[in-house]
């Protein structure tokens, strides 16, 4: 299937204008700051984009971040200008002809960024074999991704990589493709649902299992959407399967909880992030009022605290009382799927 891949997104694909479903409508929803720095990008670049969702956190200026399946480097020269001219963006593909277009204009974008020097940087590589690509183990401040995992023919050893390479109190966001079941064999080995990013789609509850198992004890879904099918053979073929863009993010932190538990603790974001002043979003759940003593699990009080984000925040209490499962994080099945839409059968 790497090959399929390779050849699907190298030769079949010249543009995103290409592809037969509606995954890469993402700019509509694009802040501000972010449509500014994507006019700064080539042309070239921008048309060979196929990604779902937008994979730029918060807090990253200064910071090492890690592209996984870049291809022509668009979200790799927007985060060159968030990281800022002391930051450092990776990017790593495996095919040749999307490299190619990201590495033919990396002067053009130092230049039009005023760095003074390029601060990206573009491997040739597999995402399932991150440990071959030469960088240090616990190095990179963030990784992202943007509608790849679901073309890796060995997912779990994607997670196990990227775990290898985060500092503690890093973070994995990225944006894929998710089922609301698991895709049958026969649709999976289809060559032309495969490079759609539907045969490799991950049913979401087994990608909760795979991240958790790769020491992601705790996902955090941040937004959502159904994807639209527009070519009617492929409608045909998927049935009533539902596929929807999710942007997950996984923070790398040894002591987290199995589950949210409730110690009594909150925090007070300051508003001090640039892009950011009113309101800090963690996630789909999480949406923090500057000034506001916010309550939160103690496995959101450590993402916040054991992060890049603890100079952002004020934080109240500690560990030192336990008042059971806290009821503020939710419960509910992602994308807005209920117990029947997930599964005609009754719940167990």
């Amino acid at each position: 299937m790497q090959d399929v891949v390779k050849d699907y997104y190298g030769r079949v694909l010249q543009g995103s204008a290409d592809l037969q479903t509606d995954a890469c409508k993402t700019d509509a929803s694009m802040p501000a700051h972010l449509r500014s720095a994507l006019g700064r990008i080539h042309d070239e670049v921008l048309t060979r984009y196929y990604g779902c969702g937008l994979v730029f956190p918060q807090a990253l200026e200064g910071r090492t971040v890690l592209d996984l399946g870049c291809g022509a480097g668009r979200d790799v020269y927007l985060l060159s200008q968030l990281v800022g001219p002391e930051g450092r963006v990776i990017g790593v593909d495996m095919t040749a002809e999307q490299l190619e277009v990201a590495r033919r204009h990396q002067v053009h974008h130092a230049q039009a960024f005023g760095h003074a020097r390029s601060n990206v940087t573009f491997l040739d590589g597999t995402i399932e074999t991150l440990d071959q690509l030469g960088l240090e183990p616990a190095s990179v401040d963030v990784i992202v991704s943007n509608c790849v995992i679901n073309l890796s023919t060995d997912k779990p050893a994607v997670l196990r990589g990227a775990a290898g390479l985060l500092k503690p109190g890093g973070e994995m966001y990225f944006a894929d493709v998710y089922a609301d079941r698991r895709v049958p064999a026969e649709l999976a080995a289809d060559p032309v649902l495969f490079g759609e990013c539907l045969g490799g789609a991950l049913y979401w509850n087994d990608f909760l299992s795979l991240a958790k198992a790769a020491g992601f004890a705790d996902p955090r879904l941040v937004a959502d959407r159904p994807l639209g099918i527009e070519d009617e053979a492929i409608q045909a073929r998927v049935g009533p399967m539902r596929f929807f863009s999710a942007t997950y993010r996984l923070f790398y932190l040894s002591n987290l909880d199995a589950s949210c538990e409730d110690y009594g603790q909150a925090v007070v974001y300051r508003g001090t992030l640039a892009e950011h002043p009113h309101v800090f979003e963690l996630d789909a759940h999480h949406h923090i009022e500057r000034g506001r003593l916010f309550p939160v699990c103690g496995n959101t009080w450590r993402m916040l605290a054991e992060s890049r984000f603890r100079e952002h925040f004020d934080f109240h209490g500690d560990f030192s009382a336990h008042y059971g499962i806290f009821e503020g994080c939710g419960t509910a099945l992602p994308f807005g799927l209920s117990p029947a839409a997930a599964s005609e059968a009754a719940c167990c």
